[in-house]
């Protein structure tokens, strides 16, 4: 009698095992490549249109995306609209690096951007401005003879205007293909804001995750007001280089922006979302009256 039910509880066992796999099999839904994105902190399914539209932030941790140059601009900018400029400055290769160029046409097709530097006029919150932003989908932002040029002519069209300039900074540095012709950039920005800084003119800074290197060591420090994006890397050299140059341990966050502002390297911490309403309060109380 006890084997009669050992035997009927065995089959009674594969059966409930059958049928649990046809429900598994019944129910599995097939999901289409790209409608999903997974969060690279907390590894959550978003939407991708719900990611979209939350700037590119993750919903449940908080977690930034990057954001390309064109969509940070059209997110601040009033009504998304842009007056593009300078798009006659190409880059060449100075230093006939190999492959140099190929890899540009391959960034280029890739992003649908002509170089890292994306600028022109436009008006945020009614005022106009001058506004520019690096991209580092594109070469991790880095600043070659083009982008430096397009960010001082930027600069000086902002002075010959008598514009404030904001400018959004998200790079791994000079551009190293470009060798001195990528460091010299650096002095030339440098000395075109000096220009609009006499004029009397505001420069809003904007440093996003990552503003390193060159880039970092020039025009994105330069603002008369230096806004972080939260939790973005900044700083001239990454930490991991200079614990191992120095070989020490380093501070707990450090180079993190919530660490600069506590150091005094910027004046405020501002998240994405409020990043429009910010600028335009900053451009309201500094705005001249002609």
């Amino acid at each position: 009698m006890d084997n009669f039910f050992d035997v009927r509880k065995s089959k009674l066992d594969v059966f409930n095992n059958n049928i649990r796999k046809k429900v598994v099999v019944q129910t599995k839904i097939n999901i289409s490549e790209g409608l999903f994105t997974k969060c690279e902190s907390c590894n959550e399914l978003i939407f991708h249109e719900d990611l979209l539209a939350n700037l590119n932030v993750c919903p449940h941790c908080n977690y930034y995306f990057r954001l390309s140059a064109r969509r940070r601009i059209q997110s601040v900018v009033d009504k998304g609209v842009l007056t593009e400029m300078f798009l006659n400055v190409n880059t060449t290769n100075p230093l006939n690096f190999p492959g140099y160029l190929d890899k540009i046409s391959q960034y280029q097709e890739s992003s649908q951007e002509r170089d890292a530097f994306v600028c022109g006029k436009a008006s945020i919150k009614g005022i106009d401005v001058a506004i520019g932003a690096l991209d580092s989908n594109f070469m991790m932002g880095s600043m070659g003879s083009a982008v430096g040029e397009k960010v001082t002519k930027l600069i000086e069209f902002a002075t010959l205007e008598k514009l404030p300039l904001v400018i959004f900074s998200a790079s791994g540095g000079a551009r190293m293909q470009e060798g001195i012709f990528s460091l010299m950039q650096m002095a030339k920005t440098s000395a075109a804001l000096k220009y609009h800084s006499n004029a009397k003119l505001l420069y809003i800074s904007v440093l996003t995750n990552p503003t390193t290197g060159g880039v970092a060591a020039s025009f994105a420090s330069l603002g008369d007001i230096n806004i972080a994006e939260t939790k973005s890397l900044i700083g001239f050299a990454g930490p991991r280089v200079i614990k191992q140059t120095i070989n020490q341990e380093l501070p707990a966050g450090f180079q993190t922006a919530e660490f600069q502002l506590e150091k005094g390297f910027v004046d405020l911490i501002v998240e994405r979302h409020k990043m429009r309403d910010t600028i335009g309060k900053l451009l309201k109380l500094h705005k001249k009256e002609v």
